[in-house]
């Protein structure tokens, strides 16, 4: 059983992990493929859980509700790049610049939440009240995994 913090500081070494490998290939590459389809996947799981196990919990503390507020708007704009980077052609160059402005950002955003956000988040939720949250937030993952194709589809008719 993993405590909520190192549940999602893992996702986030995978994700850097999966960014350096992309930032290391070019064009339309086998390599730089299979590493974006797991970074989307992973990505778009790892927000939807972490925003209804782990944000939802911050929000419900008024110490808390600014950071939350905060990151979930920031994973908005990620999910609206990492949307525009798979309508574009992964060999051009607007890829590329869009890539980067993904990475820049992503980065920001995780050292951003393991360095403020847990630290804000340790002070207002006890850890009695966020116990087993990390097994929630991989079950909930788990789930998401699932409905990414569903709520691609849902999100273009909108």
């Amino acid at each position: 059983m993993s405590d909520i913090y190192s549940a999602i500081k893992a996702d986030h070494d995978n994700h850097r992990n999966w960014l350096a490998t992309i930032a290391d290939t070019s064009g339309d590459s086998e390599t730089r493929r299979d590493a974006w389809e797991k970074f989307y996947e992973d990505v778009k799981s790892h927000a939807a859980a972490e925003e209804e196990t782990f944000y939802s919990k911050l929000l419900s503390k008024t110490w808390g509700q600014d950071s939350a507020r905060h990151s979930v708007h920031e994973h908005q704009q990620l999910d609206d790049l990492m949307e525009e980077l798979n309508e574009t052609d992964m060999s051009s160059p607007a890829w590329l610049q869009k890539f980067k402005k993904l990475e820049h950002d992503y980065n920001h955003h995780m050292d951003e939440e393991e360095d403020e956000v847990f630290t804000r988040a340790r002070e207002v939720i006890p850890e009695d009240e966020i116990e087993g949250y990390g097994d929630r937030f991989e079950a909930r993952k788990a789930k998401e995994r699932g409905l990414i194709d569903e709520k691609r589809q849902d999100s273009l008719e909108d």
